[in-house]
């Protein structure tokens, strides 16, 4: 699996680009706020459907237009497919496989599998809650077009849900209505706590080899899942919490609230880990991130590491790119001393300068 090119038009600061990826490692280097994070965004975009930011499709548009475009071309098991997105201001973005239309983004599912490391994630273990569930989601809505059904229709039930709570004020006759929507928010989200926990599981028996090889044998890693309520007793756990949930007009208990512990030797690093253990814990997590996927799909993901060198100290970096040199990666960075000084293969080298790429190689 590999992607063979991408075109923008009216996307961030690109106008127009057409580029030619190769199968091995792509480096995009310049200065900062030239427009290197925007295509390895664009690529992550128009694989999952989602921005790795957060960013709505109106702010990827570029202020004077409103539409832009992205065409990008994937080869799997020597099949080209083209995925076609179409981004509008003031209307859901249209997406179309082949040149034939979807209707769901879910439909993209096994076409192409990415994972995106930028510096934000050395910061999953220390920050709050959503990061580490925002973690799990993200790789679970790529191998699983189910869970990825699941998480869209709880958090809409959910949204309902909370809107009714606030609306009680003002038509308390409503109450009775509370049981549709719980009835809902407990199905599906029965659904994403078994698939968080398959998840984890799963992660565990990676990540410590993974980890114990980047530590040198000295730290032993372990995941614990922890849903704010169990699968067995969602239902009644929201019956329980409704008045409290009344009072405060939004749900207290469901998998928007559950976090995912990280333990170093037995100790919770979330609390008591030095920012050296959380980093590489970190780390951790992304590396298991690629073997996951080649355990789950029989093939390599293409890995988006967004100027994570430069956070790394050496003995990081190297672990880091010994264990890329058979992925597909694109790199964005600053300069190429540290690729030059421990002589990492290039395979493609592109120079971004405001908004334009140039390939010297």
């Amino acid at each position: 699996m590999y992607i063979e090119s991408i075109e923008l038009k009216n996307y961030r600061n690109y106008d127009s680009l057409s580029l030619q990826f190769d199968k091995g490692t792509n480096i995009f280097y310049g200065d900062n706020a030239q427009g290197k994070t925007n295509i390895l965004e664009a690529v992550y975009l128009c694989g999952t459907t989602k921005s790795h930011r957060g960013s709505k499709d109106r702010e990827m548009i570029q202020f004077d237009a409103e539409e832009a475009h992205i065409r990008m071309f994937v080869k799997k098991e020597g099949i080209s497919r083209r995925i076609d997105m179409h981004l509008k201001k003031n209307k859901t973005k249209g997406i179309a496989i082949d040149g034939i239309p979807i209707r769901k983004a879910g439909e993209l599912f096994g076409i192409l599998n990415l994972v995106f490391f930028s510096p934000e994630d050395l910061n999953i273990i220390k920050n709050g809650p959503g990061e580490r569930r925002r973690f799990m989601d993200l790789e679970l809505c790529q191998l699983n077009k189910l869970y990825l059904s699941d998480l869209s229709s709880y958090n809409h039930v959910l949204n309902q849900r909370n809107k009714l709570l606030k609306d009680l004020s003002f038509q308390p006759s409503l109450v009775n209505t509370l049981d549709v929507w719980d009835e809902q928010l407990a199905r599906y989200g029965t659904s994403i706590i078994q698939g968080r926990k398959r998840f984890v599981e799963e992660m565990n028996g990676i990540i410590s080899e993974i980890h114990r090889n980047i530590t040198g044998g000295k730290e032993e890693i372990s995941l614990l899942y922890e849903p704010s309520v169990s699968e067995e007793n969602f239902l009644s756990a929201l019956l329980q919490n409704r008045e409290k949930d009344c009072r405060f007009k939004l749900t207290s208990a469901g998998p928007h609230r559950d976090d995912l512990c990280v333990k170093i030797n037995g100790m919770d690093i979330r609390k008591y880990g030095s920012q050296g253990q959380q980093r590489t814990a970190a780390l951790s997590l992304k590396l298991s991130e690629i073997y996951m996927v080649k355990k789950r799909i029989k093939d390599m993901p293409v890995l988006l590491l967004d100027d994570v060198l430069s956070e790394l100290d050496s003995s990081r970096q190297n672990y880091l790119l010994n264990s890329i040199r058979q992925v597909q990666t694109m790199i964005t960075c600053t300069g190429l001393d540290d690729f030059i000084d421990k002589r990492f293969h290039i395979n493609k080298i592109f120079k971004v300068v405001d908004g334009r790429v140039y390939c010297p190689s």
